[in-house]
């Protein structure tokens, strides 16, 4: 019997319009409490796959009749069979085409804006892992900014707005998710920045991001320039765009700030980042609008689906801007840390260049949740 299939974009667009859905998550509950799709108006119930074998009808009660019902599992398969379940009984049900891993990998581009002279920046948004990448385009150029591993989205994209890509940042060696960054360049010959104090254990060849380094698009001149940022990594680096955005890599979030620990060094780079958010991003003008490497939590999305701030709000809103004592600030950012991220380590050593996984074994990294920030 068929039953209703869902891609990743529908429901991400049920995120983004901010509308009501149930869903009934079949995957075992540890899964289901570690990562899950968000949504403001989304409710839930939980209940393995196991446990409704012998049928669905214990579970209805629970399941509410004024909204529409998705069920999603790990890799659709389950949620198939329960959706089907539910149809038989007269409850209508749709299930996530590919499960939980096509939600990981689903990009919903975003426009942020204009830039001088017509250029435009978008954003990346990744709704199942919470990672945000960036194109600006301009007069027929495109530079890309932590781009996730789907290099062919980013190369499609730009074709699409028959603009070649020049050049490719990382803002810092990432460990929560697989840069699609040098795969962007080797596929269009753009130059792959990455910061050289962050890369020396990386095995292939790229341009070192430095401070000050100044890259100037299309006919208008839009510059993209670079401002040292240390203290998630010691290489991080931030982007200041047009004099109107700041790309703030996995620095300064809109809800927390960075993590400094997941190259082990916590204690070692606290100071660097309490330098970055209390002295260097201070120099900047409040109105640079602050544009992220990730977002938490789904509440953190406008209303238009991206993720966005102005600068001088986050330093009256945002907890971790706000610390007055530098021996809090120590203990914050040091004692008060989530779970590190799936896989972290590993995906380092992609990153470097030093492993080399399969498709698999690259969604295996990535599922679940980022871990970026300081909760």
């Amino acid at each position: 019997m068929a039953v209703n299939k869902w891609t990743a974009a529908e429901v991400a667009q049920k995120v983004i319009d901010n509308e009501k859905l149930f869903i009934l998550d079949v995957r075992n509950k540890d899964a289901f409490e570690d990562w899950k799709i968000e949504g403001k108006q989304f409710d839930y119930l939980n209940i393995p796959y196991f446990e409704l074998l012998d049928g669905v009808e214990e579970i209805l009660p629970q399941i509410p009749t004024d909204r529409e019902l998705l069920v999603v599992c790990a890799k659709e398969g389950s949620s198939i069979m329960v959706a089907q379940m539910l149809d038989e009984v007269g409850r209508k049900a749709a299930y996530l085409e590919g499960g939980m891993k096509s939600w990981s990998t689903y990009l919903e581009p975003i426009k942020i804006g204009d830039l001088t002279g017509g250029g435009e920046l978008y954003q990346f948004v990744r709704l199942g892992k919470g990672c945000l990448s960036y194109m600006i385009i301009a007069d027929g150029e495109a530079v890309v900014i932590d781009a996730v591993r789907f290099a062919d989205i980013f190369v499609d994209f730009a074709k699409a707005k028959n603009a070649k890509i020049t050049h490719v940042f990382d803002t810092h060696l990432h460990a929560d998710h697989i840069s699609g960054g040098r795969q962007i360049a080797e596929a269009t010959g753009a130059v792959y920045y990455l910061p050289a104090k962050d890369a020396e254990e990386v095995v292939f060849d790229f341009e070192n991001l430095t401070d000050g380094l100044k890259v100037q698009i299309g006919a208008a001149d839009i510059a993209v320039e670079a401002l040292y940022s240390p203290g998630h990594t010691i290489g991080s680096t931030s982007f200041v765009i047009d004099n109107r955005y700041l790309l703030t890599g996995d620095i300064l979030f809109i809800d927390s700030i960075g993590r400094p620990d997941l190259a082990g060094l916590a204690e070692d780079w606290v100071g660097d980042l309490r330098s970055t958010l209390y002295e260097r991003y201070r120099e900047l003008i409040d109105d640079l609008i602050v544009l992220p490497a990730h977002f938490m939590i789904v509440e953190e999305l406008n209303a238009d689906g991206s993720v966005a701030k102005r600068l001088g709000d986050l330093f009256a809103e945002n907890h971790g801007l706000n610390i007055n004592d530098e021996e809090e600030f120590r203990t914050t950012v040091t004692d008060n840390l989530p779970p590190q991220p799936n896989a972290y380590k590993q995906i380092r050593q992609v990153n470097m260049g030093k492993l080399k996984p399969s498709y698999d074994e690259q969604i295996e990294m990535e599922i679940g949740p980022n871990r970026c920030a300081v909760r």
